[in-house]
């Protein structure tokens, strides 16, 4: 796997969409070593910035050429001071970035039915990750979800890529009122999907792996949990997870994920440190 690279890139370009900004950005030599599920870390606030914290964002799409070389693209929701900023740039603004980071989807070797989930802007990750399963000739059945309509992103781009498109909002704004995993049990069922690739809310997160496991189907699950190195020092992302060995180990989201096997993640236990983990404390111990 390639070694992330640190550069200073330019914004291209700031597309409003729905609830969210689409961001375009220079980004050279990262989007050809770039693959789904990776993730940039992007200095936030200027060098004169009191914002200490980069910000982790999905890669949503690469471009290999252009007049500028390689660029790619990310997707922000404003939720603060950080995002704000972000969303407030302007062509040729320059970014401090470090990608590609963390471990990607794998994708299967046989060509095998595939359900995409994602939650909100949780999607941003999963249209390269269904051309390249289309590229392989596997079906790509794809269930979106959010809050309301205007939280769902990227509806008429990945309906160009799905074989089947499913839209659920919880409040019946658009498609089917109720979340994802009210018609994922079904979606399996009809396309017999042997691989669920999920991003999104933890919750969404723990009840997809459940229902994949219930269906015998491998599950993989991009977690959104708050990263702010993004290099695995500062563990801030760290959360629960069974090894190979049957042992609990708290990893870090952004070395050893974002991915996990959805069977894999305790995800009950996501914000703790379960006694039975490696290294844990011990009750009444010193």
């Amino acid at each position: 796997m390639s070694s992330p690279l640190q550069i200073r890139g330019e914004v291209l370009d700031v597309k409003r969409a729905g609830s969210y900004f689409v961001i375009s950005l220079t980004a050279p030599g990262i989007p050809e070593i770039t693959r789904p599920g990776h993730f940039l870390n992007i200095g936030i606030g200027g060098e004169e910035s009191s914002m200490l914290l980069r910000r982790s964002f999905a890669i949503h799409q690469v471009q290999m050429r252009g007049m500028y070389g390689g660029t790619l693209d990310i997707v922000v929701g404003v939720n603060g001071k950080g995002s704000q900023w972000l969303s407030e740039r302007r062509r040729h603004d320059p970014l401090s970035i470090v990608g590609p980071l963390g471990r990607p989807f794998v994708l299967p070797k046989e060509k095998v039915s595939c359900v995409l989930v994602g939650g909100g802007y949780g999607s941003a990750p999963l249209f390269m990750l269904a051309e390249q399963l289309r590229e392989r000739g596997c079906r790509v059945d794809v269930v979106l979800g959010a809050a309301t309509e205007e939280k769902l992103f990227g509806t008429l781009d990945i309906k160009r890529l799905a074989t089947t498109l499913t839209i659920t909002t919880d409040d019946g704004s658009s498609g089917t009122q109720g979340r994802v995993t009210d018609v994922l049990p079904d979606i399996m069922d009809k396309s017999d999907s042997a691989v669920v690739y999920a991003c999104g809310p933890m919750g969404m997160l723990s009840a997809v792996a459940a229902i994949a496991s219930e269906k015998r189907a491998h599950s993989q699950c991009s977690v959104e949990e708050s990263m702010a190195c993004g290099i695995g020092v500062c563990m801030t992302c760290v959360l629960p997870v069974i090894g190979d060995d049957g042992v609990t180990r708290m990893v870090r989201s952004c070395v050893e994920g974002p991915v996990f096997r959805g069977d894999r993640v305790r995800w009950s236990d996501v914000g703790t440190v379960p006694a039975d983990t490696w290294g844990a404390p011990v009750e009444g111990g010193h």
